[in-house]
């Protein structure tokens, strides 16, 4: 290897190194104090090694990891994105019984999964990318074991990850007798060399989409994700909306414009009904939750259903804006759907989890801090003006006007209508009289990491909806041809 590609790939090692280093410290003596600060400075030395890549040409370090712009913003948002869930872990665990330092052992690995498939050029480190980001995630959604939601959790989500995992590699195997090879670029060349979709091909990629529309939780592949989000620690289910949706979604869109699968119009009409169900499916069934963290899990299917308009653009020769139209609006549901998380982690105890929607009626009157930033939050889902979520859905009826899909911008259209209701439903209780306040607020206790990175998330909130210039700009140096 030579120098170049070593430094693309010091992201990828550091994180790897600070990941055994956590793990060594641990072993000598534990301390959720020592190993979170490791942790956390893990992961700005990550960071910093991103830093030092960004301004490199494309690189394909190895045969199986691609670290051009494409990657490597994305593996800036995952860090970033880590790190405000590791800040919220802490506050979340340091007064739980048990021993909670493996905890941000395994949010360093999950998050180095999620960094190898945001990378992948190949079937290879596609799966052992999605894998130990799986495996991290069962632990991380089962982590208080005296607990029975988050076990009962944790098992739905092995066994339905199990299911996915098989599709995939059952895809990737006919991919493979097809072929002979299991590179994106290579794939894309024997796909362009047929003037129709190979049986055998178009079979394995309808396995590939989905194994991975089980990650995405897109319908018809979701009933696990309100038990799974309503079950996991709420920190945890911020992660897995995030991070781990987001690298699964960044993936599928390198693959299909890397191997020129986005010009099969038949399969993307497959898609065009996956997003159309997502949409509104997603919307109607929050409409019926009492629980915060279940109404965010059906919300996270609507949305992932509108990052597939965006991804569905690109099937009319429009990857270009595509590609910005999904960036775009997956930083602001990042932003927006962590801050969230972060609310309801914060209004968390060791004795109850702050799922159900009546423990937020008078909240406004009890922490006004709080109510104000889940209420920014909520309006940025619904795409409300002077947010970064309504700059989002700009760009998605940009992306869908060009492509002309005009169904599916109706259908956006009939989902975001139907999602203010319940986002402004919640906002509604938390400004309920106080004297009918279901939980009086008790003194907090110290969560300042917490409250600065809620602070911060506000911040981005904010400036990305009224100058979103200088993140546009950012996002347009990773076109499409930068991804192939």
């Amino acid at each position: 290897m030579n120098s170049n590609e070593i430094a693309a790939l010091a992201p990828i090692m550091t994180l790897a190194a600070s990941a055994v280093a956590v793990m060594l410290i641990i072993a000598c003596k534990r301390n959720f104090v020592v190993i979170s600060s490791v942790a956390a400075c893990g992961l700005i030395a990550t960071l910093a090694a991103v830093a030092i890549t960004w301004k490199q040409a494309a690189v394909q370090a190895t045969l199986l990891l691609r670290l051009d712009e494409y990657a490597v913003f994305y593996t800036l948002v995952l860090l970033l994105t880590a790190l405000s869930v590791m800040g919220f872990c802490y506050d979340y665990f340091k007064q739980r019984d048990g021993e909670n330092e493996e905890l941000f052992l395994l949010l360093l690995t999950a998050t180095l999964g999620a960094c190898v498939l945001v990378a992948s050029s190949h079937f290879s480190s596609f799966f052992i990318g999605l894998e130990i980001l799986s495996i991290s995630l069962f632990v991380l959604i089962g982590y208080p074991l005296t607990q029975a939601r988050p076990l009962e959790a944790a098992i739905k989500y092995l066994i339905l990850s199990g299911v996915s995992s098989a599709l995939l590699l059952m895809g990737m195997a006919l991919i493979y007798a097809q072929t002979g090879t299991l590179y994106f670029s290579s794939l894309g060349q024997f796909i362009a060399s047929h003037s129709t979709m190979n049986t055998m091909i178009l079979s394995g990629i309808i396995l590939l989409v989905a194994g991975l529309s089980f990650k995405l939780s897109l319908v018809p592949f979701h009933l696990w994700t309100p038990d799974i989000y309503e079950g996991a620690p709420a920190p945890i289910a911020g992660f897995i909306a995030t991070v781990s949706k987001g690298a699964v979604f960044v993936l599928l869109l390198r693959f299909f414009i890397s191997t020129d699968s986005h010009l099969y119009t038949p399969l993307f009409t497959v898609f065009s009904v996956i997003a159309v169900f997502s949409i509104l499916g997603g919307n109607l069934l929050a409409l019926l939750q009492t629980n915060v963290k279940r109404l965010l899990a059906y919300s996270s299917i609507a949305h992932m259903g509108y990052l597939m308009v965006a991804f569905i653009a690109g099937a009319n020769r429009l990857p270009a804006l595509a590609v910005e139209a999904f960036t775009y609006y997956l930083v602001a549901y990042f932003i927006t759907t962590l801050g969230a998380f972060g609310v309801v982690s914060v209004l968390s105890t060791p004795d109850y989890e702050a799922g159900d929607m009546a423990l937020y009626r008078g909240l406004f009157w009890q922490r006004p801090w709080l109510a104000g930033v889940f209420t920014l939050m909520l309006l940025s889902l619904a795409g409300i003006p002077l947010t970064a979520g309504f700059i989002g859905k700009f760009y998605i009826f940009t992306s869908g006007a060009d492509s002309r899909l005009w169904g599916l911008l109706f259908t956006v259209i009939a989902g975001s209508g139907i999602g203010l209701y319940y986002y402004l439903k919640i906002i509604v209780v938390m400004s309920m009289n106080f004297e009918d306040a279901v939980l009086k607020a008790e003194k907090p206790s110290s969560q300042w990491i917490s409250m600065v990175t809620l602070g911060l998330l506000s911040i981005l909130l904010i400036w990305f909806g009224i100058y979103p210039d200088y993140l546009v700009n950012l996002i347009q140096s990773i076109s499409e041809t930068k991804i192939k």
